[in-house]
């Protein structure tokens, strides 16, 4: 006996639900391409940075990647410039300055690439100023943000040890500049840059050590030719 108030019964909503489901058309599925295509493929890898940029300004760029160092004002204005083509061409209309506060989250400063002028018209703009440094704070805002004071509480420096990449989201594509994000005094406000420092101090340390044992090497090796020579000396000719 089943009775009328059961909730175990379907119900014709319940048919129709179920019918819904069934008869819905499967979504179109993509076939992937091959890996090597798909892997880094909306990364500003250093190879994408080889093909892009002149042959002087990769060598600094990567000179500056690998040695650490100032990044030349020059060679910042052809990066950017280089990056927004590559961003463009692949649809992103937005750049964010990616930072890790210490927050444990994630934070963007976001903006466009466009520039308002004064006409009330806007030009396509991204400098090496826009790609290098920015405040992410609001005192970089149009109006001045609600500080009072000349100086931004912090910066977000452009770290140029990881690749800028594309983020893909309902709302369009963003190219995303890795950066760090310190004081205008220089102290660390988030958690790469204490990383990025003891890295350089340990790659520093790292070199001397490497560079005294290899004079420990060579001056054992001279040692070691001497004696050689002077052992042959004894030896008379056969």
């Amino acid at each position: 006996m089943v009775l009328a108030n059961d909730s175990s019964v379907p119900t014709s909503q319940r048919f129709q639900a179920i019918q819904t489901i069934l008869n819905r058309p499967a979504p179109a599925v993509a076939r992937p391409g091959p890996l090597e295509e798909l892997w880094a493929s909306d990364v500003f890898s250093l190879a994408a940075m080889k093909s892009a940029l002149p042959k002087g300004v990769f060598k600094s760029l990567h000179r500056t990647i690998v040695q650490g160092g100032k990044l030349d004002t020059s060679v910042a204005d052809v990066v950017a410039q280089a990056m927004k083509a590559w961003a463009s061409g692949r649809g992103a209309l937005y750049y964010a300055h990616v930072f890790y506060p210490l927050t444990n989250l994630t934070a963007e400063k976001h903006d466009g690439f466009i520039s308002p002028q004064g006409d009330g018209r806007v030009i396509s703009e991204f400098t090496g100023e826009l790609l290098v440094q920015g405040e992410p704070d609001g005192s970089s805002f149009p109006n001045g943000g609600i500080r009072s004071t000349f100086e931004a509480r912090g910066y977000t420096a452009w770290d140029v040890t990881s690749p800028a990449y594309l983020m893909h989201t309902p709302n369009g594509v963003t190219l995303c500049i890795p950066t760090v994000f310190v004081s205008w005094t220089g102290e660390a406000l988030d958690k790469k840059t204490p990383l990025l420092r003891s890295n350089a101090a340990i790659n520093q340390q790292a070199q001397r050590l490497l560079a005294c044992s290899a004079r420990l090497r060579f001056h054992r090796s001279i040692r070691v030719a001497v004696l050689n020579r002077s052992i042959s000396s004894l030896i008379p000719n056969s």
